[in-house]
């Protein structure tokens, strides 16, 4: 029997800029103190399960990004660099997935 990965909500509701997406970010999935908060720090930490929450090590990472697209209107050029990040991540280590809800 497999076990299902372990479920994070991003919720990015009411952010309005890259601060506040790395605040969430941390707050979400534990982040460890010296992380850099920015778009390298945040590839890098998605990519590596030993800084993810400890029950996802050996069950994966399904992170689902919820309330992205006021953020996503207001600053394309900052969701364009994040969608990159979370598709790169996702894509560079197999038991991490990252969904956008769409409602």
């Amino acid at each position: 029997m497999t076990t299902s990965p372990l479920l994070v909500t991003l919720d990015l509701a009411g952010v309005g800029d890259k601060a506040g997406l790395m605040d969430r970010a941390v707050s979400a999935l534990g982040l460890p103190d010296w992380f850099g908060r920015n778009w390298d720090a945040l590839a890098d930490s998605l990519r590596d399960p030993s800084v993810w929450p400890p029950e996802a090590v050996d069950r994966g990472l399904l992170v689902v990004v919820t309330g992205w697209q006021e953020y996503a209107r207001t600053r394309p050029d900052e969701w364009r660099v994040a969608q990159d990040v979370f598709t790169q991540a996702a894509a560079g280590e197999p038991a991490l997935t990252v969904a956008l809800a769409l409602g």
